[in-house]
């Protein structure tokens, strides 16, 4: 029997509520906590906006944060009948973006630092660029769950934006000393209800909190801007879920815009099934551009090649979901998804629609560790290579 991901049954826990976290914190081992050492004063200074880098024109981008787990538990992927290197196979398929989440201290033992600086060495060795993905949490941040570390638990206020900005300083210079300086990073991740519960938390009851919650984000940006030598840039990121939700959208950067937060590049979520057709994501994305003029990417987004189940593990993407009708759930649906989504980026106006990334394009099944994503990912239930991904190929 394959076992179940621990890190789904986390996220499963987590969403019964912090009251259940709390009750579990004294049996979790404890984290090491964030350095607490600051190369610059310890009044972090506001973030000054960069310029948007051009080295990527249109990131072509897979999330490839399962790889290492996969392989650890014997997964392979196949290109022609061959076993490759999966970012090798990427990069045959004219992907030039990696995406790679990173937990502080994640209880399952993978997307840590020291796993995602190995992957960092792996990326870059094959000449693709960087995206790091900050959660800001132990486990899996979204919009129903934006939980601090433990470290960080009992910090609030001023003590936890040095938190912040200690811990992207020195995952960003870890990054730099080993050669591997990401091109792009996200401070935090689908952050459209805020990050880091309560204190960071907006919308809603929570409205009153932009303040705390964009002195959070200037924090980690100024963390990635202090570990950075003259001439050397990096991309920030703000994601958000809700892709095709012109209101949502609005509001969030309408507040951003007004808190000055300096940012680079909007980052969205769109899957069908959750976040609407392409015509609304179409209508969000040209108002986007012209509202803010600033480049959009889609940071995650994937369609089912396959609605049936190969192991012991429910899909999350099934026939309950409402796929697009003109998208059957077949290869060729898949393909025919990617390319309608990428001519909707590359005609947003003034050239905004700046790349794409398939969200666990890697996520096969390997003999030792499940998958509810297997038939959403970008190979086929043996790990062979899906004829979908050569819309990455396209000029």
């Amino acid at each position: 029997m394959i076992p179940l991901r621990p890190e789904f049954l986390i996220g499963m826990l987590l969403v019964l509520g912090a009251g259940f976290l709390a009750g579990c914190a004294s049996s979790t081992p404890q984290p090491t906590p964030a350095p607490t050492e600051n190369p610059s004063a310890t009044a972090i200074p506001s973030p000054t906006p960069t310029p948007t880098p051009t080295t990527i024109p249109f990131m072509n981008g897979v999330d490839a944060s399962y790889l290492q787990q996969i392989e650890d538990a014997g997964g392979l992927y196949y290109q022609n009948g061959a076993a490759k290197d999966a970012l090798q196979i990427f990069k045959d398929h004219g992907i030039n973006t990696i995406r790679l989440r990173l937990w502080v201290a994640p209880m399952i033992g993978y997307n840590d630092l020291g796993h995602t600086l190995t992957m960092a060495k792996r990326v870059k060795d094959l000449g693709l660029g960087l995206m790091i993905d900050f959660h800001y949490s132990d486990t899996w941040a979204d919009p129903g769950k934006q939980y601090k570390p433990a470290a960080w638990s009992s910090l609030s206020g001023e003590e936890l934006q040095k938190a912040v900005h200690d811990y992207t300083f020195q995952v960003i210079e870890a990054l730099k000393k080993q050669g591997t300086l990401p091109d792009t990073v996200q401070i935090g991740n689908e952050i459209t209800p805020g990050m880091l519960w309560d204190d960071g938390r907006v919308g809603g009851a929570y409205e009153s909190n932009w303040p705390q919650f964009t002195a959070l984000l200037k924090a980690g940006i100024t963390g990635v801007q202090d570990a950075l030598d003259k001439g050397e840039k990096v991309g920030i990121v703000l994601h958000v879920d809700q892709g095709a939700n012109n209101s949502t959208c609005r509001w969030f950067f309408d507040n951003i815009v007004a808190q000055e937060v300096p940012f680079d590049y909007i980052g969205l979520s769109y899957y069908p099934w959750w976040h609407g057709n392409m015509t609304d994501l179409k209508n969000n994305l040209n108002d986007l551009a012209t509202r803010y003029h600033k480049p959009i990417l889609i940071v995650e987004t994937a369609y089912p090649w396959s609605l049936e189940n190969n192991d012991n593990m429910g899909n999350l993407v099934g026939p309950l979901e409402e796929l697009l009708p003109e998208f059957p759930a077949s290869v060729e649906g898949q393909r025919d998804f990617l390319l309608k989504e990428i001519e909707i980026l590359q005609d947003v106006p003034e050239g905004l629609g700046m790349g794409i990334f398939y969200w666990a394009a890697d996520d096969i099944t390997s003999p030792h560790f499940g998958s509810v994503f297997e038939n959403a990912a970008t190979f086929d239930f043996e790990g062979n290579v899906l004829e979908s991904l050569k819309v990455f190929q396209q000029p």
